[in-house]
Formats: C-alpha cells, sequence, structure tokens
C-alpha cells in the first residue's frame, strides 16, 4: 500500500489533468481529451486519487455493463437466475501515473471501485473488466478477479464477495 496520502474524488473541471502520463497514450489522451464528454453524456463515471498538491496521481472509471450469464463458468453461472444476461458495473479504464507506480495505487483504486459498486444503490452481480493484456489480466487475477472461460481478458469478481 502506498505511503503517499491519496484523496479520491470524483474528477471535475478543477482538476489539471495534463501532467498525467501513465506511459499509455491512449490512457493518457481518454483523460485529456474524452472523458469529460463520457461524463457529460452519462457513458461513465471518473474517479481520481489526488496527491497532496491536488495532482492527478490515478484513474478509474465505471460504467453499467452486464455479462451473458451463458459466458460465466458453469458453476458460476447455474447459481444464478435464468436470465439471459446479469447486471455488472464495468471498470473501462484504470491508470496510475508513473510517478506513483510501484507504490500500490493501482490496488487501492480497484479496492475503491469495488467499494463504490458494492455500495451502490443500483443491483449488480459483479464488477467485470477487459484486461489490456496478459499483464494486465494478471493484476486483475491476484485480486481475485476470474476470467471469462472464452475470454481471458474479461474478467469479473462477484460483488458479494467484497
Amino acid at each position: 500500500m502506498s505511503s503517499e496520502p491519496f484523496r479520491v474524488a470524483q474528477l471535475n473541471v478543477a482538476h489539471d489533468r495534463t501532467a498525467f502520463n501513465c506511459d499509455s497514450e491512449p490512457l493518457d489522451r481518454y483523460l485529456r481529451e474524452q472523458v469529460t464528454q463520457d461524463i457529460r453524456r452519462r457513458i461513465a463515471a471518473c474517479f481520481v486519487a489526488l496527491a497532496d498538491d491536488q495532482r492527478i496521481a490515478g484513474y478509474y472509471t465505471l460504467a453499467s455493463a452486464s455479462l451473458l450469464l451463458a459466458d460465466l463458468p458453469a458453476s458460476i453461472g447455474k447459481k444464478l437466475p435464468r436470465y439471459p444476461t446479469v447486471p455488472a458495473v464495468r471498470m473501462g479504464r484504470l491508470a496510475v501515473d508513473r510517478a506513483y507506480k510501484g507504490k500500490g495505487l493501482g490496488g487501492a483504486l480497484l479496492a475503491d471501485a469495488l467499494d463504490r459498486a458494492a455500495r451502490s444503490e443500483i443491483a449488480a452481480y459483479a464488477l467485470m473488466v477487459d484486461a489490456k493484456d496478459s499483464a494486465a489480466a494478471a493484476f486483475y487475477r491476484h485480486h481475485g478477479f476470474v476470467a471469462l472461460p472464452d475470454s481471458p481478458l474479461t474478467l469479473f469478481l462477484p460483488l458479494a464477495t467484497v
């Protein structure tokens, strides 16, 4: 866990997004150029970890989603109602500024997202993610996520386990 004092807040116009650099151009560009449009259109919600100097140290996005019941592992799917889909929350993006990598902030942001999804008054079965590569999938598996049998980069964690 990080020894840095971070505060997680919903992204707003007062937050300076220009200095954020996580060494992934698509994730950097999304925060700089697109996230406010997605928030305005109610496509996603964005939460930022702010360092003491109010610098954005990391961020993640959440949106509503669904999982096909048939895509879940059979051992899990057989315990759920026979609807075609089950409600979920999708973590669309998770990024940590390179100055804060290796300090446990990614795991802390993931924990915050799980807590938000579990506390929501809107029902959701799981938090799901689409990992960008096998290293990202390993990060999520380390935190208890389960890969879909036919899509190893799509992982989920039942919110009842949070």
